[in-house]
């Protein structure tokens, strides 16, 4: 009996088939093999086209498939993860209208301030648990203003996970989580935002029905079970955005347990067990996988934009070509802690939240001709990602959300030793790796959500760390004096 989870990135679609009985991977894949292009029409857009997810999606399934070398007809549940925070858009014969505003696309920002100060932030913070800032809402909001033909043609809004299980199911359904997400959710009155929705004008019947995150999503159609090569009817029983699926993944789902990421974008996420949000909305509250109205689980959530992104632009531009990542890590390390007073500030993937809404673009500092090389570069480029994590994990401290331990994948930025050792160092916390990826994580909450497993503890018990990485006394000086000069750098900055 196996489970198949499959997570939709920005990079590519990831797809994993899980031995339910044993826990372990028995096939993974993903596509497209390069990055997924990112649609960029004006500075600070991005989009993408769900027919495209889809192509992707099903490459990745057919490719696991092949390399676990079952039968589809023996996975007897799905499980979706997303990347977070998309617009898509469909008419009454399930249509997209255009294609999806993505997570790091920056056009909405002055809707969400416009309707932070309408609703009054003191009643965002204390309903919505954020600002409107550049989510969902403030997505839809653009295309209402800027393309009123599309926006009148709407039958219903979807995040990408909602989109691609549509596709698999023919049944367009949301859950908490995700409205959450779009800040779509009031936390007071436990259903969709009155305020919200009246301020922006936007009409109810656009908002799917609610399922939970845990539980029936949908069928498989038999065309979609051939195309996939599936078993029609097979249950989609679990749906999450990525950084919650992440920490599910990594079996954080208690108040004080963290879970990092570091991919396109790096993300901590701490699990607060009441309602709190940070006054200047920098970093985002949401609902965890296994918040309900009885029980408080909130994922907070501090984002960077400008993370792997910024460590494959120096692969590309700037080290020698052909390079692998693993070469790059070998060529900053010939660099010293600090950079030799180098500087580089990872902003340059659209507005940053923590930086409240603020596009600064990334910007290098305090370059000298006559010291610095292409070593320098790639170590403060990974350096510079450290300490933006270090700045955001100071606004969850103060928020009460203690971080001495870090859980995460053994992959993407987590595989630096570089990387590793400075956010250690920096923060002070015991980083553990462990050995998964959202693609199993989303397979296993859907063993969770078919009743497979009876519970979380159940469906993660083969759950391995790999590595521990301490923080190394005699550098954590050496970072953190880095990190001041970093901090002034980007202060003054902004």
């Amino acid at each position: 009996m196996y489970l198949l989870g499959c997570d939709l990135g920005s990079s590519s679609v990831k797809a994993s088939i899980v031995d339910a009985e044993s826990g372990l991977t028995v096939g993974s894949d993903f596509y497209p093999k390069e990055e997924a292009p990112i649609i960029a029409h004006r500075p600070g857009w991005a989009e993408q086209n769900p027919e495209d997810w889809w192509t992707y999606m099903t490459q990745a399934i057919r490719g696991a498939i092949a390399k676990a070398g079952i039968s589809g007809e023996d996975i007897k549940a799905i499980g979706i993860s997303y990347q977070m925070h998309g617009l898509v858009l469909v008419n009454e014969k399930m249509e997209v209208l255009r294609p999806s505003i993505i997570w790091c696309d920056s056009r909405a920002v002055s809707y969400g301030e416009r309707a932070f100060q309408s609703i009054g932030d003191k009643h965002c913070l204390s309903h919505l648990l954020n600002s409107p800032g550049n989510f969902t809402a403030a997505k839809l909001a653009w295309v209402k203003e800027y393309e009123p033909a599309v926006y009148h043609s709407i039958y219903k809004i979807m995040l990408p996970g909602d989109y691609i299980a549509m596709r698999m199911t023919g049944d367009i359904v949301t859950t908490v989580s995700g409205l959450s997400e779009g800040i779509f959710w009031d936390f007071q009155e436990e259903k969709v935002s009155d305020d919200l929705m009246n301020y922006f004008g936007f009409d109810k019947h656009i908002i799917p029905d609610i399922r939970p995150t845990f539980g029936l999503q949908g069928e498989l159609l038999p065309s979609v079970a051939a195309e996939l090569g599936l078993k029609k009817g097979t249950p989609v029983t679990y749906r999450a955005g990525d950084q919650p699926n992440n920490a599910l993944s990594l079996n954080v789902l208690n108040p004080g347990e963290v879970a990092a990421t570091a991919g396109t974008s790096g993300v901590v996420y701490g699990v607060n067990g009441r309602v709190n949000y940070d006054v200047l909305s920098r970093v985002n509250t949401f609902a965890h996988v296994n918040h309900t109205a009885e029980q408080t689980r909130l994922g907070v959530l501090l984002c960077i934009n400008g993370v792997g992104i910024l460590n494959s632009w120096v692969k590309r531009n700037i080290a020698p070509e052909g390079i692998s990542y693993n070469e790059l890590n070998d060529l900053a390390a010939e660099a010293p802690v600090g950079s030799a007073g180098l500087s580089i500030l990872p902003f340059g993937n659209g507005a940053e939240r923590m930086l409240q809404n603020r596009q600064v673009n990334c910007s290098i500092q305090g370059l000298n001709f006559n010291i610095h090389s292409k070593a320098h570069i790639a170590r403060a480029a990974q350096e510079g990602i450290v300490f933006s994590f270090k700045y955001g994990m100071d606004i969850m401290s103060e928020m009460g959300i203690d971080i001495s331990v870090i859980r995460a994948g053994h992959a993407n930025m987590f595989l630096s030793p570089i990387f590793r050792e400075a956010l250690a160092c920096v923060s002070g916390a015991v980083i553990e790796l462990y050995d998964t990826n959202g693609a199993v994580g989303a397979a296993k909450g859907a063993g969770i959500g078919a009743g497979i497993y009876q519970s979380p503890e159940e469906a993660f018990a083969s759950l391995k760390k790999i590595d521990v990485i301490e923080p190394d006394g005699l550098k954590a000086n050496a970072y953190c004096g880095a990190y001041d000069i970093w901090k002034e750098r980007l202060e003054k900055l902004i």
